[in-house]
C-alpha cells in the first residue's frame, strides 16, 4: 500500500519581468529544503525560467504554479495562460523556432530538462503546460492509476484549506477530497486533520473510514470530504462522504456526475453509506472542492483523455474556477 499525500500549489503572476526570478527563487528554495544537488536545483532554474519568460514574453494573464512533494523528491511547475495559445505546438517545440526574435530554446529546453512535459494549447483559448522535475533515483508515481492535481489556496491565503491524499494498491485506489469549512488556517487545519486521519488506516471500508473522519474532526471547524475508491477491475466507483465534494466520470463517450451527501464531517452528518456510479474502461475520474463550479462542459478536456492529469486538473481550474475560495483538482485515469 502506497500513500501519496497531497502538495499545495502557489501561484506567481507574471505580470513583470522580475516576477520570474521570484518563482525562480522560490522553486529553488523547495529544491534545496529537499537536498537536491546545485546542479538540479539549477535545472530546475532553467525550467522555471524558460516557461516563465515565454509566459511573460507571449501571454495574457500568464502565471506559474509551483508545488512540492517531499514523498515523492519532486518539483512541479504549470504554466498556465488565458491566450493567445499557440498556432504550431510542434514547431514551438523544436529548437530554434521563434515569433518573437529570440533564440527560441525555451519550451524545447524545458521539456529536455523535465523528467515529465505535457503541454495543450488552442488558439485563442490560451495554453496549459506541466514540467516536473525529480531529485535522482526518486521514483515515479506507481499503482495502476495516474495522479494529478492542482491545490491552491484562496486570493489573500497562504495556506489551503482543501487537502487530499490518495492510497493505491494492487487492485486500485482510494482517493480523499476534503474541504475545511471557510478557508485559512482554520479550514487547513480541518483539512490536514482529515488527510492524516485517512493515512492511518487508508483500507478501511468507505463508510467505516467517513464515520472514523467524522469522529476525527469534531475538535476542529469540520470539512466537507469525499472517499472514492476505484478498482483496476470494476466497472464503477464507489463513494461515500458530506458535503460540496463533487466528482465526475469523463471518457469519449461517458460524462457523468456524483456528489455526496448534505452535512460537515466532525459537525453533523447522515450515516455514511456507499453509492456506485458507472465508470466504463479507460474513464478518467475527477474530484473538487468547491472552489470549481459544479456545472461545466466536459468537452474541452476530450483531447486531453491519456494526457497527464495536470494537465486536465490545470485547465478545469483556469477556465472553472470560482477565484475567491481554495480550488482543489483532483484527476485519477487508468494507465495504458
Amino acid at each position: 500500500m502506497e500513500v501519496v499525500r497531497g502538495w499545495t500549489h502557489r501561484q506567481f503572476p507574471l505580470t513583470e519581468t522580475s516576477g520570474v526570478g521570484e518563482v525562480r527563487r522560490y522553486a529553488a528554495r523547495l529544491a534545496t529544503e529537499m537536498e537536491w544537488s546545485e546542479l538540479e536545483v539549477g535545472r530546475l532554474a532553467i525550467v522555471v525560467t524558460e516557461l516563465g519568460s515565454n509566459l511573460h514574453k507571449h501571454a495574457h494573464n500568464g502565471r506559474l504554479l509551483v508545488g512540492a512533494s517531499a514523498e515523492r523528491a519532486q518539483v512541479e511547475i504549470v504554466a498556465i495562460d488565458d491566450g493567445p495559445g499557440i498556432a504550431n505546438v510542434a514547431s514551438s517545440m523544436r529548437d530554434g523556432y521563434s515569433t518573437g526574435g529570440t533564440p527560441g530554446t525555451g519550451l524545447g529546453a524545458a521539456r529536455r530538462l523535465a523528467d515529465d512535459f505535457d503541454l495543450h494549447s488552442a488558439s485563442p483559448g490560451g495554453t496549459v503546460c506541466v514540467a516536473r522535475l525529480r531529485k535522482p533515483g526518486a521514483t515515479p508515481q506507481l499503482g495502476n492509476f495516474r495522479i494529478g492535481a492542482i491545490c491552491l489556496p484562496a486570493p489573500g491565503e497562504d495556506v489551503c484549506g482543501d487537502a487530499w491524499a490518495a492510497a493505491l494498491d494492487a487492485s486500485g485506489v482510494t482517493l480523499l477530497v476534503a474541504d475545511g469549512l471557510g478557508h485559512g488556517p482554520g479550514a487547513a487545519e480541518a483539512s490536514q486533520a482529515a488527510i492524516d486521519l485517512f493515512a492511518e488506516s487508508p483500507t478501511l471500508p468507505l463508510p467505516a473510514q467517513v464515520e472514523q473522519l467524522h469522529r476525527g474532526l469534531r475538535k476542529t471547524r469540520g470539512a466537507a470530504l469525499c472517499c472514492a475508491r476505484l478498482d483496476t477491475e470494476a466497472a464503477s466507483v464507489r463513494f461515500s462522504g458530506a458535503g460540496n465534494i463533487s466528482g465526475r466520470i469523463i471518457s469519449g463517450t461517458h460524462d457523468r456526475s456524483f456528489v455526496t451527501a448534505n452535512g460537515t464531517a466532525g459537525l453533523q452528518i447522515r450515516n455514511p453509506s456507499v453509492n456506485t456510479v458507472e465508470r466504463p474502461a479507460h474513464a478518467l475520474m475527477v474530484l473538487h472542492s468547491d472552489g470549481i463550479v459544479t456545472r461545466w462542459d466536459s468537452t474541452a478536456l476530450l483531447p486531453l483523455l491519456g494526457r497527464d492529469p495536470t494537465l486536465i486538473a490545470a485547465l478545469l481550474l483556469r477556465d472553472h474556477s470560482r477565484l475567491r475560495d481554495d480550488a482543489t483538482v483532483v484527476v485519477i485515469q487508468p494507465r495504458d
